[in-house]
């Protein structure tokens, strides 16, 4: 079986790290950035200028985009990067016929839901006592935005559906976690919505081999927190998903 050539958006920032070290020894791997990504083949440009970052789709089977800047950036840099950026991304895919496109979400689309309980209570730390389960927000589950970040996000979600159902192109969203550099829950929070990065890897090669027919669908990043509020059997169900990790393991 040949390899899926795979493009990847934001390939210097630490999920693009990640992804790059456990997808080199079983896809052909290219990057698309504003800075020279040594060692692999790389397309410098910003994604806010759709014709100049087109050339970097030609010929890629799925693209994996992880460019955007953060929650604490202000709007007027959000604005082009989180919200054109993520349009341009999707559009040069649809025009060289990408087969799919895995988009980096977050689950700042739905963190708002954090000043209520049961939520509340579990995202201030591992609790001494607690029901023995609670209900998980879902893909379907309404979007409770955390921050304009979170709309940035929201948005994203919503222009994949768009181009799933008008253009073809197969879209996957994924609700990152907190992933970070220690690899390890660095404050009471991350109890609940930390993913290690061998879980965020493996998440996203599961939508790089999910079927064709898989035309669109949202899932949650995190690994298997004993105290997370974010369902993670739908992507057991349609990715086979089994995360490796447990937050709890650090305490």
């Amino acid at each position: 079986m040949s390899r899926k050539r795979v493009l990847i958006t934001g390939m210097s920032g630490l999920i693009g790290s990640v992804v790059r070290r456990h997808l080199q020894d079983t896809c052909e791997l290219s990057a698309l950035n504003r800075s020279d990504v040594p060692g692999v083949e790389c397309h410098r440009a910003d994604i806010v200028n759709l014709e100049a970052i087109q050339p970097a789709f030609a010929g890629k089977d799925v693209v994996v985009h992880l460019a955007a800047h953060s929650g604490e950036a202000p709007w007027d840099v959000m604005l082009p990067h989180n919200v054109i950026g993520t349009y341009n991304v999707l559009e040069a895919s649809r025009r060289s016929g990408v087969h799919r496109v895995i988009i980096a979400s977050s689950g700042s689309t739905v963190s708002g839901w954090e000043k209520e309980d049961p939520y509340r209570a579990l995202i201030a730390g591992p609790p001494d006592e607690m029901p023995e389960t609670w209900e998980k927000l879902t893909h379907r589950s309404p979007v409770r935005p955390s921050g304009l970040y979170g709309c940035t996000k929201v948005w994203g979600e919503t222009l994949a559906r768009h181009f799933a159902d008008a253009e073809g192109v197969s879209v996957l969203c994924l609700r990152i976690g907190a992933v970070n550099r220690e690899d390890r829950p660095l404050e009471p929070r991350h109890f609940s919505v930390w993913c290690s990065q061998r879980d965020i890897a493996q998440m996203v090669e599961r939508c790089i081999e999910a079927p064709e027919s898989l035309r669109f669908d949202i899932f949650y990043a995190v690994s298997d927190n004993r105290w997370s509020y974010r369902d993670l059997e739908h992507a057991r169900q349609v990715l086979g998903f089994v995360p490796q990790d447990r937050a709890e393991d650090f305490r």
